[in-house]
């Protein structure tokens, strides 16, 4: 059995906006260039994305939200949002295809061809169950925990997150459910989108204690992150995951030009490694990354390809 599955190609890197817009579609090729160089399109094993049917996509986001995308698609215009998301003609197949990888990918880990996964285009953490947000149309992140839920019978799923931006989309749609563990490492909400995440968000009702957030002062660094990661750690282990899902924005690496956090790259070759090393221990192995947000081309290079070697054992 392979080890690592990396799911990219062209399908996958049509998701963007263009070469002017931060979620360009040559955030795909930034990666991709430094995976090869680094030889692990070697040691990985590496696949196509699939579309995602309307039935997946109904497992978190609501049929009358998911017709509007459709619409709006083929006109090719305008915004699915307030202004943060733009429309361009084929936006929903594109995010359709998003959805399949990250579907593909855990497939692949649930049927035992591979034990861990990546998809750089992903992780598409701000779309809610009826609306689209921040660069996001569809929320690939929901719809995997969905699916592992209703096809695979899963009762406790982590999902951990290190992008510079509150995953809002995917803990305000789970705010109430003790079954899906969150820990959301973030730069504070007053400074940053979406304004969400702050530490007395823990979860409601039956919930209450199963999420955490913790948000970080511009500038925050490796430091900041070795001073907080362990209580993502123990907050995990305490609920023993059957699936662990990460989104590792590069967007918290120092530069970005959309966030101001100041990790490097050893944070999320770390993050990717300890959460591996703790699937291990807990008897299952899966570990499931998504790319998210990033908006300098060097930080995705360095920050994704950590990962990647994290995910290695």
């Amino acid at each position: 059995m392979s080890e690592v599955l990396v799911i990219a190609g062209e399908r996958l890197a049509r998701y963007g906006f263009g070469h002017n817009h931060p979620f360009g579609t040559d955030r795909h090729a930034a990666f991709y260039r430094e995976f090869a160089a680094r030889g692990l399109e070697r040691r990985c094993l590496v696949e196509d994305t699939r579309m995602a049917t309307l039935e997946e996509l109904q497992l978190f986001h609501t049929l009358p939200y998911l017709e509007f995308v459709q619409a709006r698609s083929g006109e090719g215009v305008g915004h699915l949002d307030g202004g943060d998301t733009p429309v361009f003609r084929g936006i929903f197949e594109a995010a359709s295809d998003v959805a399949g990888g990250a579907l593909a990918a855990a497939e692949a880990m649930m049927f035992g061809r591979v034990r861990r996964a990546f998809v750089p285009i992903a992780g598409l953490h701000h779309a809610a169950r009826g609306g689209a947000a921040g660069f996001c149309a569809l929320n690939d992140c929901g719809v995997v925990i969905e699916w592992l839920r209703a096809a695979r019978g899963l009762e406790r799923i982590a999902y951990v997150d290190i992008d510079a931006h509150h995953g809002d989309g995917v803990f305000y749609a789970f705010e109430d459910d003790p079954q899906l563990v969150f820990a959301d490492l973030h730069e504070d909400g007053r400074f940053l989108y979406p304004g969400t995440g702050s530490e007395a968000e823990r979860g409601k009702g039956a919930a209450a204690g199963t999420k955490l957030n913790i948000p970080l002062a511009p500038g925050a660094d490796d430091h900041a992150f070795a001073a907080v990661w362990p209580r993502v750690l123990r907050h995990l282990e305490a609920h023993a995951p059957q699936f662990i899902v990460l989104q590792c924005g590069a967007d918290s690496l120092a530069g970005d030009p959309l966030a101001h956090l100041a990790f490097s790259d050893a944070v999320h070759r770390q993050a990717a490694a300890d959460l591996t090393a703790l699937a291990e221990r807990l008897g299952h192995g899966r570990v499931l990354a998504l790319g998210g947000g990033g908006y300098d081309r060097g930080n995705i290079a360095r920050g994704w390809n950590a990962v990647v070697e994290g995910l290695f054992v």
